[in-house]
């Protein structure tokens, strides 16, 4: 159990049959009236943000979310293919759990598998991938002076904007989180 009192950036819980995880959390003590904690949460499983005041008495069971680092095999349709690394299993899952920056990963890639009890509910790809450019403009000598971005294709067919004097062929380092050219792999 854990106490309102007791949050923590981080921190998961149930709620009305929901896991929800602090985001902000903030203790008021008002200079008339019984001290609150305001916070901001997130459900865990649909995503959805909310801004919450606790009475820091109340009490909450600690919701436990698993996070497993398992290896991309492919796709077949709309179920996506993941392997254990260290019981070789291999489990399918669905496609619309995935988020919208799972496009930046390719085959044989390692990402963490979010579940609760179970029930994956999450894939979180690895914060930085080096992919290979398959299709651009080509540059032109003296087009660095500028940070004018154009658009870029990646093996994955995920597009992107990279700057002007990347090249078909390259390797470059994107940061999944954003989905922004870092810099040259």
């Amino acid at each position: 159990m854990v106490t309102a009192g007791d949050f923590r950036n981080g921190v998961t819980f149930e709620m009305d049959g929901a896991v929800y995880s602090i985001i902000e959390f903030q203790h008021v003590k008002p200079g008339k009236g019984a001290a609150f904690v305001r916070t901001k949460i997130r459900n865990v499983i649909s995503g959805a943000v909310t801004e919450r005041t606790f009475n820091p008495n109340d009490k909450f069971p600690t919701a436990f979310i698993e996070r497993k680092d398992m290896q991309y095999l492919y796709s077949d349709g709309d179920l996506y293919y993941f392997m254990d690394t260290e019981s070789y299993e291999q489990i399918p899952i669905n496609g619309n759990v995935l988020t919208d920056n799972f496009k930046f990963v390719k085959e044989n890639m390692e990402c963490k598998v979010l579940s609760y009890k179970g029930n994956v509910f999450g894939v979180e790809p690895p914060n930085f991938v080096e992919l290979e450019i398959t299709k651009t403009e080509p540059g032109i000598k003296g087009d660095t002076a500028t940070n004018t971005l154009k658009p870029a294709t990646v093996e994955t067919g995920a597009e992107i904007r990279v700057p002007l004097f990347i090249n078909e062929g390259e390797r470059i380092r994107i940061d999944t989180r954003t989905g922004e050219y870092m810099e040259r792999a």
